[in-house]
């Protein structure tokens, strides 16, 4: 298995990953066209997990200049539990701690138990003094 960066090119095979592992978190946010300006944005942060050819796990992760934020998290089902995720993770905050953050923030839907223990198991730690709040534009 090799972990590298996310490109343009692989917008197709991602989402259609996206489609079995992160499907309720998916919105026009995540378009071909939105994907693309987020990995210009935040060259080498986003990573990719690749087995036989096959991408098998994503983490989509960038910076607006202050704090780290990682998205679509995700490892197909058949190769959960490998440390993949891990990998994933570890190289994304690496990524984003070379352009000088130092904190990064996952969103995590409150009935996810699984990826809240993973994150924890990450170091991350649970906040319970915010809520997230969300505007969408009528275009």
């Amino acid at each position: 298995m090799e972990i590298r960066s996310m490109k343009k090119e692989d917008y197709a095979e991602i989402f259609s990953m996206w489609q079995i592992t992160s499907k309720r978190a998916l919105s026009d946010a995540d378009s071909k066209e939105n994907i693309e300006r987020y990995l210009k944005r935040n060259p080498g942060m986003s990573q990719v997990a690749v087995k036989d050819g096959r991408i098998i796990g994503t983490v989509l992760a960038g910076h607006d200049g202050r704090r780290g934020f990682i998205h679509h998290m995700a490892v197909l089902p058949e190769f959960r539990r490998k440390h993949i995720g891990n990998a994933l993770a570890t190289e994304a905050i690496k990524q984003i701690s070379r352009d000088g953050i130092d904190k990064t923030h996952i969103f995590c839907y409150q009935d996810n138990f699984t990826g809240q223990e993973f994150w924890s198991s990450l170091g991350f730690k649970k906040r319970g003094d915010l809520f997230v709040f969300s505007k969408q534009e009528n275009k």
